[in-house]
């Protein structure tokens, strides 16, 4: 019997027909397993997966394959964007077992009794190809090696549990924090750069905005202007290529060349969230014309097909649709030159390469030319009209599905990201070239961000603590330390922009609760609750993956509430998570972007300004404060009329005559400043120190 018809998942679902037995992850699979003595199959992968459609496909959905599957073993489906515990967990068990990456979808074989992985792969096919066994067969080798050689199983499930448990840092580093780390990650990027394409490493390539960041950071703090160029390089490389979408905006998940030319066609919340800040940072920071378009168009992606009705925002788009993987976004030359006026079609074909060979399977996927000019005056009204009637025309093809579950931490980054934008790209200042006012505005950025905060607080907030996902009115698992941390961290960039006296509350109960919850008495935070389900391994993230690392962006969020509330218990919290990971940090610090940030500014701590004032006489105040690209400074304009203040907020008193600006560098507060000729000149001298 098959039990996913029930769940909340989508990807689960998908799966509720096949003629497998499947179960969830819960306790009567589990018990079940162990009173029949049965290994347990666990599949997990994710909606947007084309691997994993792959294999339900030629597998899942065959009866002699289920019947196989059924009759050998207790069969779980797990989704990772629901439980990335589980997901992190068997990822790393894999990687220790193969010595090789894992990815999905993954397929795992457990020990009943222990949990412990006894066997790994991902993708297998149904016949024996790609150097990899065919699953029935390998279902049957594996049944049998399970009951037959259970010793062997049991000396290498000890093993294993002894290497994860190595993988946990040991004490505190008692000795100076120092700039070592923060030194070799540079050294170490710039080896790994991709000089000819952008980004790091060879295929397939992933936009790792982590890095892009923290190289960004590096710029502003050295004036190190080859980071700068690593930087620019990049962006430009996944603006102008593949990983883009030209048409419709937003990215894709990754390209499988290293040319940034055609990408893996699925898109993830998480991806654009982060991407969208990195953009709108990174056009802060140079005036490149191109980084704020980017943002812009990815926002208005974000706004138009991944928000919710009830605010918060979907998860992904799949791959895959009628006709296949990336079949949406293709297109016929033919058909494009049949749809377009004879100045659009030309304008149109050279500016997006159609003169060329067909570059996917046939067809062409758009991509610009980064050495290519810039289109101007009619040229440029020439591809703003054949983009709109081709986005018109892709309209009308079936859609990849949408996984609809609102996942809370990559809501999170989805809000950070719409403040950033926001911030730097027209509520305080600028408005670039890429959407018509009156449909994409910055303030509309705002609005949907806080509006996502507000589903989270509304639905999947419960007795102080963060649940993890909610789909279609179901709520899922108790909230990780992602989501608790990429929240914390995402108000802090919402209250930036727009005082919240209620956000700021809400910042603080989520600091308790990771604290409470999470918090390592030796230093740093677990990826789950102290109450959590027990599991073989209960890890503390300190590197980044496709996600930022929970642990870096927790002590990001806590040294930066700590200092604007002068809270000593956030200020230790976060010096211990350094502590803790410095190990990490000194032998694999390009690897820990996150948290170098965390140490940058833990060893020279932000510049914290509070504005007092009118809300809109503070707002030319805000724009001098927050438009400019200084990730090392934090500011906060609270309205006079504001009360309800924690002290150390208090003591910034509004001023009769006008607007008043507080500003404080490390321990020292200068004196107050009652103009705005006064403000400049202050952040001024902070920027050249």
């Amino acid at each position: 019997m098959n039990r996913l018809d029930r769940e909340t998942s989508p990807y689960l679902r998908q799966h509720a027909d096949n003629p497998v037995h499947w179960y969830p992850w819960c306790a009567e699979a589990l018990e079940r397993a162990r009173r029949e003595d049965r290994p347990i199959l666990l599949s997990i992968g994710y909606s947007a997966c084309h691997w994993c459609h792959v294999m339900a496909h030629e597998s899942f959905e065959d009866p002699a394959t289920a019947a196989l599957m059924n009759r050998l073993f207790v069969n779980i489906k797990v989704d990772r964007e629901e439980r990335p515990d589980l997901d992190r967990i068997y990822q790393t068990a894999h990687q220790l077992l193969t010595r090789r990456a894992g990815g999905w979808p993954l397929t795992v074989f457990l020990d009943p009794q222990d949990l412990c992985a006894f066997f790994a792969g991902t993708y297998f096919p149904p016949q024996p190809r790609y150097g990899l066994p065919g699953f029935p067969e390998l279902l049957e080798r594996v049944a049998a090696f399970f009951h037959e050689e259970r010793a062997a199983i049991r000396e290498q499930n000890q093993r294993l549990q002894a290497a994860l448990a190595e993988l946990l840092p040991e004490g505190r580093h008692a000795g100076e924090l120092s700039a070592i780390p923060l030194d070799l990650a540079r050294q170490q990027l710039g080896r790994a750069f991709d000089e000819r394409h952008g980004g790091f490493g060879g295929a397939p390539k992933f936009p790792q905005p982590h890095i892009l960041e923290r190289l960004l950071r590096h710029w502003t703090a050295t004036g190190d202007d080859q980071a700068l160029h690593m930087v620019r390089h990049t962006l430009r490389g996944m603006a102008y290529g593949g990983l883009y979408d030209h048409l419709g905006g937003g990215f894709y998940r990754y390209c499988v060349d290293e040319r940034w030319e055609i990408p893996h066609f699925e898109k993830m919340l998480y991806d654009n969230g982060q991407l969208l800040a990195l953009y709108a940072q990174a056009f802060a920071a140079t005036g490149e014309e191109r980084f704020a378009q980017v943002a812009e168009e990815t926002a208005a992606w974000m706004l138009a097909e991944m928000q919710a009705p009830q605010g918060g925002f979907y998860s992904a788009l799949d791959a895959d649709s009628a006709g296949g993987e990336g079949a949406y976004y293709l297109w016929d030359r033919d058909a494009v030159r049949a749809s377009l006026g004879a100045a659009e079609y030309e304008a149109f074909a050279r500016h997006y390469n159609l003169a060329e060979a067909p570059n996917f399977e046939g067809r062409w996927h758009l991509r610009r030319r980064r050495e290519a000019p810039e289109p101007t005056g009619t040229e440029l009204e020439l591809l703003a009209s054949a983009r709109l009637e081709l986005l018109r025309i892709r309209r009308t093809r079936p859609a990849p599905a949408r996984d609809e579950k609102i996942l809370t931490a990559w809501n999170a980054l989805a809000i950070r990201g719409l403040a950033l934008a926001a911030r730097h790209l027209g509520h305080l200042g600028h408005l670039g070239t890429g959407q018509p006012a009156s449909e994409q505005t910055p303030a509309r950025w705002l609005e949907a961000a806080t509006r996502a905060a507000d589903f989270i607080h509304t639905h999947l907030w419960r007795e102080g603590r963060l649940r993890a996902c909610w789909t279609a009115g179901r709520i899922g698992p108790a909230g990780y330390l992602d989501d608790h941390a990429f929240l914390l961290d995402a108000l802090l960039e919402l209250l930036q922009v727009h005082w919240h006296e209620a956000h700021l509350a809400w910042a603080r109960d989520l600091a308790e609760a990771l604290l409470k919850h999470f918090a390592d008495a030796d230093g740093g935070f677990y990826f789950t609750a102290h109450d959590h389900e027990r599991l073989p391994h209960r890890p503390k993230p300190y590197g980044d993956e496709a996600l930022p690392s929970g642990n870096g962006v927790a002590a990001r969020a806590l040294l930066r509430l700590g200092q604007l509330l002068d809270e000593p218990r956030y200020l230790q919290a976060a010096e211990a998570a350094l502590r803790n990971a410095w190990s990490s940090l000194v032998e694999l610090p390009h690897a820990h972007n996150t948290l170098l940030g965390v140490l940058e500014e833990w060893r020279e701590p932000p510049q914290r300004i509070v504005l007092r004032g009118d809300p809109e006489t503070l707002r030319p105040w805000q724009r001098a404060c927050l438009v400019p690209f200084a990730p090392r400074r934090l500011c906060l304009a609270i309205p006079d009329t504001a009360t309800a203040l924690p002290p150390a907020l208090a003591v910034c008193r509004p001023r009769d005559g006008g607007p008043v600006a507080y500003l404080c560098e490390g321990t020292h507060c200068g004196p107050p400043l009652a103009t705005l000729a006064d403000l400049q000149k202050a952040l001024h001298a902070g920027a050249a120190a």
